[in-house]
């Protein structure tokens, strides 16, 4: 299929930053953007859009989530994390099934998809109730199992969780033409053994897949980290050998200085998630101090539990804003850097270097704003628009991989009552 977009304005990312086309064309054959420029280009596409004052811009790329959590939205409101996760999230988690994580995915993939996420990043379990609705929706996901093990006696090479993170390897990797790609994934240091992370690091190094992890969420974790091993969360990970695999640790907002310079060395990628951090009281990641140590700063939403919504123009919102006015000095943060920590930087942290950008032979991951709304007018900086004033509701098409699977409020690869049905009916089984 070749689709064309004409008179659209284009997002083009730059090494810089962004530029923008007016009036433009977007060409898209197959899976690929084949043609972007001010004249209509040579040669027949089988589908002309019209896209006036619409923009075209790269897919947003979700780094951390839990999209099973949407059927937990809500639960434990206003407590601390840790109360939050042990008396609040796990005992419903205990009584998920394969039907219900499928049913509380694909609930989640409707929120992404019809907000303008392209691909995302998932730590969950029963992984196949979640992996199977991407494959079908078109969307790009990095799944993985985290390992946990809170008892020391337990051998890594029997673990239940090891060997279905080793399933889920062999089975997925590489999926709907390389739209699935499976990770592994240490929970985080206070729920795992020093030898299951040692033992998990060296299979991710063995068949070569990245890393997802929780670090330094909390204060608390942080400091009974120091009191339990004499080290930080990320001096921890490093010694048993995480830091050598492609790494991405979702929130790190208590890194010291050395922890910040220790990611930067290992080429560590960060998931900055701003929504769940403040919901949940945790503070706000050093994210300048990473950013002048050259760390790759990526978005995520984290689960709906701790955000409550999978919106990323929401967390791009925050991020813009939020530093700013914690270290009081508007010029801390510019939108253009969070903009790319949505696309580009996420399409690196995911490992895949033909997206987050819209150019000729990259993969058509790309999402339309409708421009034509009163919040969005006049427009005296797109970058500004879309950081400060554009909502995820101004999302009027989303494309992956060459296939549109919603436009104008329609979802065209998913049967959204039945979806809303079934995540009914799971809820009344959960509580």
């Amino acid at each position: 299929m070749k689709i064309l977009f004409e008179h659209a304005n284009i997002l083009i990312t730059e090494d810089d930053g962004f530029s923008e086309i007016k009036d433009g064309y977007l060409g898209v054959n197959g899976k690929r953007i084949d043609y972007i420029g001010k004249e209509k280009p040579k040669g027949s596409y089988d589908v002309i859009k019209d896209y006036t004052n619409k923009l075209l811009m790269p897919g947003l790329i979700n780094t951390h989530c839990h999209a099973a959590m949407t059927m937990l939205r809500g639960l434990g409101s206003d407590l601390p994390l840790q109360e939050w996760l042990f008396e609040k999230m796990m005992p419903v988690e205990d009584r998920f099934t394969a039907e219900s994580i499928r049913a509380a995915s694909e609930l989640a993939l409707l929120e992404m998809i019809s907000t303008g996420t392209t691909s995302f990043c998932d730590m969950y379990f029963i992984n196949e109730a979640t992996v199977l609705p991407c494959l079908e929706s078109g969307i790009k996901a990095n799944i993985c199992r985290p390992m946990q093990s809170f008892d020391p006696a337990d051998v890594y090479e029997t673990m239940v969780r090891k060997l279905e993170a080793d399933t889920l390897f062999s089975e997925y990797n590489g999926a709907g033409e390389g739209r699935i790609l499976i990770d592994d994934s240490i929970h985080a240091e206070y729920t795992c053994s020093e030898a299951v992370v040692r033992a998990h690091a060296q299979t991710a190094k063995t068949r070569g897949t990245r890393m997802h992890i929780h670090l330094s969420e909390t204060k608390r974790e942080h400091e009974e980290c120091i009191s339990k091993y004499s080290k930080t969360p990320a001096q921890w990970f490093a010694d048993l050998g995480i830091f050598d695999v492609p790494a991405y640790a979702a929130h790190c907002v208590w890194v010291s200085d050395e922890d910040i310079a220790l990611m930067a060395e290992k080429g560590v990628s960060v998931m900055h998630n701003p929504s769940s951090n403040m919901k949940l009281g945790s503070g706000f990641a050093p994210i300048v101090k990473m950013q002048q140590a050259g760390i790759n700063i990526a978005l995520g939403t984290d689960g709906a539990a701790s955000n409550n919504n999978l919106n990323m123009f929401e967390e791009l919102h925050l991020a813009s804003i939020i530093h700013k006015g914690y270290m009081q000095d508007s010029t801390v943060t510019k939108c253009t850097d969070t903009l790319r920590m949505a696309t580009l930087n996420g399409a690196k942290l995911q490992g895949r270097p033909d997206t987050g950008a819209l150019k000729a032979g990259n993969a058509a991951d790309i999402i339309a704003i409708d421009l034509d709304k009163p919040h969005l007018f006049p427009n005296n900086d797109t970058v500004g628009l879309i950081c400060y004033s554009a909502q995820g509701s101004d999302v009027c098409m989303t494309m992956v991989d060459g296939k549109i699977l919603y436009e104008n409020g329609e979802f065209l690869t998913m049967d959204r009552e039945k979806v809303m049905f079934d995540a009914r009916a799971a809820q009344k089984m959960l509580y």
